[in-house]
């Protein structure tokens, strides 16, 4: 073959890799669920792992099954479970084999990976579905065409997590921020693989329930709760079932043009609030004339959540957030999601005293969002948009906001309807072209980023206007970025990285500057991150930088500030466990020290002190 028609080959089928579309951020709206029309298999457990340096994997047809493989554990990060995989981001390979029932031919059969960093190819028994680009959000294909049922099925999932500027989160950004190997351009370790569960699961093939969406108000002791289901199929007509209070109310509704809107008040109703995380039980049939044809059940907690110039209110009143950043980080599950560790999280918000946390830096399993429902814990929910930035390559920057904007979308799509989920955050520490660590701010703000960031505004608001939006803005970065937002959020270091081992001076600071920015945007601030590295049983007779006095007189003089301002309507402390990093100068043993407890989850003497002020009644 000549070798210009071996390129334009080769190009073509670039071309078809790269323009397969996208899955629908709509068929993550609703969590898979085992009912009488719905089945459910959980696919966690041992795969066959492969690594890829060469890539070559595609060229030799790996996707016809693995040769000369290792066990994985899925969920779970490649770099924390073997020897010889911490750094590497490179392409791997997953395989597992999983019998299908036989009943299952007559149903809609769909794969759904709860997340998988950052960039999946997936195919099932030879047969590739599609691609997925992003991590720590779920994604899923129907199979039905390519699954056989009553016999063993192969799925293999390619996997490759290379830093690149126009990635997000970015990495290996020239002339970047961080000085750190591997080169992320963010502070948390770039975790790679299958980090939580795959299911495989069917729906009805006849017609299903596609999406529930669920808005909530009140007025005085009636609570309102408006119920939008969205339908494919024969469905004609369905029933709504909301149990819970003195007695079930119930409501039929018929579809037009594949959507149907119903309305219910609730008498009597019970608020979900911190105190009293209450849940109704909203049970949706969908039906052609009276023959039930598929089922789904949803939790629903009615609140309202809104704000005024020096508040965020919650079912009308003032609510002040006392919590943290957080991260999905545990020694050898790596970002991979571990049940007994969520349980133990909250066992701990619940013990300190915290009512929130923010899902810093990219959006956390769903079993977060469940846990914060039920035990009435207030999420701002992130995507991963940490560490942007505006200047370079132009083609770069555009990838980075069609990514964003995906982001938001399927963010929305699958928490939309959790009670605990006030505020869409659409960006962590964006960095100006310069810095300039001081309370004044940087230089003058390049008027395509604020362009750019009020479209992200403006889309999330467009999903979804019953929520708070925020951007959280780094130290020496532009008012006019976290100014385009419900609430302003902040992250300040002063007394750490500016006025390092002075506490009273970067209070001071802190102080100055809140009442600045308060002045100039009126809208209520909460201090999305404030901390100091600490190392675990460090102790001098007076605070000195890295003992565990000085972590807990830092935290102390900060929110001995927020205390004098009635604007302030929150306080997030950086962070709530120690968490692996990068490697870098600056962070020891790869590890940000700046948690209250240990990565191991044991508390330092700022977690006793927060413990004895944030349980204080008022």
């Amino acid at each position: 073959m000549k070798k210009p028609i071996l390129i334009l080959i080769l190009g073509l089928l670039s071309f078809c890799n790269n323009a397969m579309a996208q899955t629908d951020p709509k068929d993550i709206a609703l969590f898979p669920q085992q009912n009488q029309f719905r089945s459910l298999s959980d696919l966690s457990g041992i795969w066959d792992f492969k690594k890829d340096p060469k890539n070559l994997g595609i060229q030799e047809r790996w996707f016809e099954g693995l040769t000369h493989t290792r066990p994985i554990a899925v969920p779970g990060s490649w770099n924390e479970q073997f020897t010889d995989s911490r750094d590497y981001l490179d392409v791997v390979w997953y395989e597992t084999k999983t019998f299908v029932p036989q009943g299952w031919i007559s149903e809609e059969v769909w794969l759904r990976l709860g997340s998988v960093n950052y960039h999946a190819t997936v195919w099932v028994n030879g047969q590739r579905l599609g691609i997925h680009e992003g991590g720590h959000l779920p994604f899923a294909f129907e199979v039905s065409q390519v699954i056989k049922p009553g016999r063993k099925n192969t799925i293999i999932v390619r996997v490759e997590n290379e830093l690149k500027p126009s990635r997000v989160p970015t990495g290996n950004v020239p002339k970047g921020f961080l000085t750190n190997y591997p080169k992320a351009n963010f502070d948390f370790f770039p975790y790679a693989g299958i980090n939580r569960k795959v299911w495989l699961y069917t729906l009805p093939k006849k017609a299903k329930i596609k999406d529930i969406t669920v808005k909530t108000d009140f007025k005085n002791t009636v609570g309102k709760i408006s119920i939008e289901i969205e339908k494919i199929g024969t469905a004609k007509s369905g029933e709504i079932t909301l149990v819970g209070g003195s007695r079930p109310l119930t409501k039929s509704f018929k579809f037009s043009k594949g959507k149907a809107v119903v309305e219910i008040d609730v008498p009597n109703v019970e608020l979900w609030s911190l105190e009293n995380p209450f849940l109704y039980d909203l049970k949706v049939d969908i039906k052609d004339k009276q023959t039930v044809l598929d089922h789904y059940e949803l939790p629903v907690g009615i609140r309202t959540i809104s704000v005024n110039e020096k508040s965020i209110l919650l079912n009308g009143k003032p609510v002040f957030l006392k919590g943290f950043g957080k991260h999905e980080d545990f020694p050898i599950f790596g970002r991979g999601v571990a049940n007994p560790v969520i349980i133990k999280d909250y066992a701990l918000l619940k013990w300190i005293g915290a009512n929130s946390f923010r899902t810093s830096h990219y959006p956390y399993d769903e079993e977060y969002y469940r846990m914060a429902d039920r035990e009435g814990i207030l999420i701002i929910d992130e995507i991963p948009a940490v560490g942007l930035f505006f200047h370079g390559d132009q083609d770069d920057l555009a990838e980075r906001q069609r990514m964003c904007k995906q982001y938001l979308e399927e963010l929305y799509y699958r928490d939309k309807n959790h009670p605990s989920v006030v505020m869409w955050c659409v960006a962590n520490e964006p960095f100006p072209e310069k810095m300039n660590l001081s309370p004044e701010g940087g230089e003058p703000t390049d008027p395509n980023s604020i362009v750019a960031f009020k479209e992200l505004f403006d889309h999330i608001k467009a999903l979804d206007d019953t929520r708070l939006t925020t951007l959280v803005g780094v130290m020496g970065g532009p008012v006019e970025w976290i100014g385009l937002a419900d609430v302003v959020c902040i992250n300040r270091y002063w007394g750490w990285y500016a006025q390092s081992g002075e506490i009273d001076k970067g209070a001071a600071v802190l102080n100055q500057e809140i009442d600045g920015l308060y002045a100039a945007l009126k809208k209520p601030i909460i201090v999305s991150e404030f901390g100091v590295d600490t190392f675990p049983g460090m102790h001098a007779e007076q605070p000195e930088m890295f003992t565990e006095e000085y972590q807990k007189e830092f935290i102390k003089a900060y929110l001995d500030v927020a205390d004098t301002k009635d604007f302030v309507t929150g306080m997030h402390i950086w962070a709530f466990a120690d968490f692996k990093t990068s490697q870098g100068i600056i962070r020891f043993g790869g590890i940000n020290y700046k948690g209250v407890f240990t990565r191991d989850r044991k508390p330092k003497m700022a977690a006793h002190y927060l413990k004895k002020r944030w349980n204080k009644k008022e």
